[in-house]
């Protein structure tokens, strides 16, 4: 301890007198002059430095005192300790090692415990973000099986499609997820039959292109809900005329609606959807819907020159509804031609709409209409067919009535010219009737009788080909083709079954 006070002294006296070593140039130059006496701010840093000093020794004295106090008097019958063994360690320090190392074994153990705690935190904030992901997401899912037996007669003849078996009508899965209270994302895969057949038709052989379902993207879309009266989705979503004639009728697992039905119009579409609500208020609202699409349904998602145009718009009050749209556009077929081919469209589809009825808790009465011009002759070219140019009309009505909370008794019927200008005879009639059952919220039994006839000619419906020959009156379910194609006569379809909808 002795060697450290001189250095200590020595340290402060060359920092206090470090401003005396630079003056000394200054002083030598002017040596010739008399010595002049320091002025008063160097006797201030002399001062002060002096008293730096004064504590510093003050520090050092009371150092040593406390080692001295810790360290007890050298016994003198004391071992000499060889070269390189240190000394034992006396009771208090000893104590004061001893307090050391179960700090550090404390300062461990807390640390491991903190980063227990942190895994534990990052575990729960994991479990936290996929219960909040969960909650925003709902899976749906919706199944149209039936057992039936059919009896189909083209011409007086028995037709290939006749026999009983299960069919599955249709099958959705959807998921739904809300990212906010305005933005969402939907998904709807639907299975049907590969071809665009209708799931009732039976092939005759495994080369007639019918090799069983498919699951297709009906629906793909980002929703933004900027306000009660605008509601845009991108993608694939459904159209707004199909969507509501089914949600008036509510028999889907049953029939298919009057325009998807005969092929006048797609249930979905690709493009950019507007929906909304002007007026809501206790039983009174008017609505709309908008679609700009590329017109070629769900199925296809084609680039065009053009896009067509679908719009709804609809109201209720105190029971009572109704709604009225139309369409227009090239249904997918204004596709830029490479020069020198024939132009691939030649015609614009058009489409009215109307429907109306009334319903409450026990009753419902509705009825729809439309009117079509040249929907499947947009891609007849009129210099090589004379019948590139006709119309479409067909009307449905439809009632049910609530036997009880869990029974319920339907029926409707529909009637449609396909051909008003090409073959004005040609005319389709639907009769469905039915009693339903429903043991819970989401499973609905009915049983069902069907029974379609054409006569004057044939026509693809959703119920398959019926009339007189092989190949069916131009529309939305056949190849358009020539007047050659047409044939006379008549078909019926009858068809007795269980329907069933399953619903989660």
């Amino acid at each position: 301890m002795d060697l450290l006070k001189p250095l200590a002294l020595a340290l402060l006296a060359s920092t206090a007198l470090a401003p005396d070593a630079a003056m000394a140039g200054p002083q030598k130059a002017a040596s010739s002059q008399k010595t002049a006496k320091p002025s008063p701010s160097l006797q201030a840093q002399l001062q002060q430095a002096q008293a730096q000093m004064a504590r510093m020794q003050a520090q050092i004295d009371a150092l040593e005192k406390k080692l001295t106090a810790l360290a007890p008097a050298k016994p003198a019958d004391a071992p000499v300790l060889a070269e390189g063994q240190s000394a034992p360690e006396t009771p208090t320090l000893a104590a004061a090692a001893e307090t050391a190392r179960h700090a550090d074994a404390t300062a461990t153990q807390a640390l491991a415990s903190a980063e227990k705690a942190q895994g534990a935190i990052a575990l729960t904030q994991r479990a936290v973000a996929a219960t909040k992901w969960a909650a925003n997401t709902s899976i749906s899912g919706e199944m149209f099986l039936n057992l039936s037996n059919i009896t189909q007669h083209s011409g007086g003849a028995n037709n290939p499609a006749s026999g009983v078996g299960v069919n599955l009508k249709r099958a959705f899965l959807g998921v739904n997820h809300r990212f906010s209270s305005k933005v969402s994302a939907a998904i709807l895969l639907d299975a049907d039959n590969v071809t665009g057949q209708p799931s009732t038709v039976n092939p005759l052989t495994s080369a007639s292109g019918l090799v069983g379902k498919g699951v297709y993207v009906r629906n793909a879309y980002g929703e933004v809900k900027l306000h009660p009266a605008l509601t845009i989705r991108l993608g694939a979503a459904e159209m707004p005329w199909i969507s509501y004639a089914e949600g008036a009728e509510n028999q889907r697992h049953v029939e298919r609606s009057l325009l998807e039905r005969v092929g006048y119009g797609n249930p979905a579409d690709w493009g950019v959807h507007l929906s909304g609500d002007f007026l809501r208020q206790g039983d009174t609202s008017l609505s709309y819907g908008l679609a700009v699409v590329n017109g070629g349904g769900y199925r296809q998602a084609r680039v065009t020159k053009s896009m067509d145009i679908e719009a709804r718009l609809s109201g209720t009050w105190k029971g009572f509804y109704a709604a009225a749209g139309g369409y227009y556009g090239k249904r997918g077929n204004d596709i830029e031609s490479i020069a020198g081919t024939t132009a691939s469209s030649f015609r614009t589809a058009t489409r009215i709409d109307f429907m109306g009825g009334y319903k409450n808790s026990v009753i419902g009465i509705g009825g729809e209409y439309f009117f079509a011009r040249d929907w499947n002759n947009v891609a007849v070219n009129p210099a090589l067919f004379a019948l590139s140019q006709d119309t479409a009309s067909g009307w449905s009505g439809f009632a049910h009535y609530n036997l009880s909370r869990q029974w319920r008794a339907f029926m409707r019927y529909d009637q449609v010219h396909p051909n008003r200008m090409t073959v004005r005879e040609l005319q389709d009639d639907l009769f469905v009737g039915g009693l339903q059952f429903s043991p819970l919220k989401y499973v609905d039994l009915a049983l069902v009788y069907k029974r379609e006839t054409v006569n004057g000619g044939s026509l693809a419906t959703s119920n398959g080909v019926v009339g007189c020959g092989t190949v069916a009156t131009p529309n939305a379910f056949a190849t358009v083709s020539g007047p050659s194609a047409l044939c006379k006569g008549n078909g019926t379809y009858d068809e007795v079954g269980l329907f069933t909808a399953i619903r989660f």
